[in-house]
């Protein structure tokens, strides 16, 4: 795996070395600005409906907090792990970038595992997607966010392979730092989901 580029010297930050690397970076930012409009949506549409139970349980009855709590933990310290890969790259450290990459595929795959646990409890509580306006808006914010997470893992995987194949180089950094990006993006906004759903669904 090489670290270098063809005189065989990388920066410091190889992510912004070259206006294709910094107009990625920019493009990046500028597409986590429409996700923000798109979450903010979804926000706002189950903060309308989340009172509108019907028949079935509210969200003080359904939600565990201990689970959500630990999927959280999970979640956060994937995004220092993903912190810590991008400082690797910074200090050209390959191996240990790849390592903390790796970690935080792991963990991300950790919080999957317990929001399907969730979500399959849930349904045999008889809390499904058409139960009620209250359920399909927390299971589409709550799972379109879930989905990111499963682009993000399965983004970052590819990209652990590429720089096995191609090495660290101007091309694959701005690749690996816009991914950590994405990562602290969707970190970001799960505080917001536990807080605005898990925490506000607890104390009514």
């Amino acid at each position: 795996m090489s670290a270098h580029t063809h005189d065989g010297k990388l920066p410091h930050e190889p992510e912004k070395a070259t206006l294709e690397g910094r107009n990625k970076v920019l493009g990046f930012w500028l597409f986590l600005g429409a996700e923000t409009v798109l979450f903010g949506t979804l926000f706002a549409s189950y903060l309308a409906l989340r009172d509108q139970v019907m028949d079935g349980k509210t969200a003080q009855e359904l939600f565990s907090l201990p689970l959500v709590a630990i999927a959280t933990f999970i979640l956060l310290t994937s995004s220092m792990t993903s912190v810590m890969a991008i400082q690797a790259l910074h200090q050209h450290k390959v191996k240990a970038m790849i390592n903390w990459l790796i970690v935080t595929v792991l963990l991300g795959f950790g919080f999957l595992g317990l929001e399907i646990y969730e979500f399959y409890h849930y349904v045999k509580e008889g809390h499904g997607f058409t139960t009620s306006a209250f359920s399909s808006s927390f299971y589409t914010l709550v799972g379109f966010h879930g989905a990111h997470v499963v682009f993000g893992v399965l983004w970052i995987s590819l990209l652990i392979y590429q720089v096995f194949k191609k090495g660290l180089t101007v091309v694959t950094a701005p690749k690996i730092y816009v991914a950590g990006l994405y990562w602290h993006f969707i970190d970001v906004v799960w505080v917001f989901i536990f807080t605005v759903v898990y925490l506000m669904g607890k104390v009514g």
